[in-house]
């Protein structure tokens, strides 16, 4: 499974001292089928722990993907910062998640040359 992180969600991530192998960890969940919720269209939310607070009380994560071997974090908020986000934000999210789960591998490469995307390191 490759899995990336918009330049957005990486920053936010560096903020949040979410790291790589917290990002790796949920999506380990995924893979074991836990799944916190299915936002329709590709999107998902995964609680990620954040360091020293575990799981409960620490971080949602927006994530597109469509179970074929690939997988975008787009979005990360802290529960303590707001419980969740608007439908008009669900709207704009399910359509980036629509869009990046289309894309061939050469777009991909495209992109992370870019810099639009970042490939998480295992």
């Amino acid at each position: 499974m490759r899995v990336f992180k918009t330049r957005v969600f990486d920053r936010w991530a560096g903020k949040a001292g979410v790291t790589d192998a917290d990002l790796l960890k949920a999506v380990a969940d995924i893979e074991r089928g836990l799944i916190d919720a299915d936002l329709g269209s590709f999107l998902l939310k995964q609680r990620v722990a954040l360091p020293g607070r575990g799981k409960r009380g620490s971080a949602r994560t927006l994530l597109a993907t469509r179970f074929a071997g690939t997988l975008y974090f787009l979005f990360g908020f802290e529960k303590n910062e707001r419980d969740n986000i608007t439908q008009r934000e669900l709207g704009i999210y399910q359509s980036l998640a629509s869009n990046l789960v289309a894309l061939s591998n050469d777009q991909i490469e495209t992109a992370l040359k870019a810099n639009q995307l970042i490939e998480v390191q295992t």
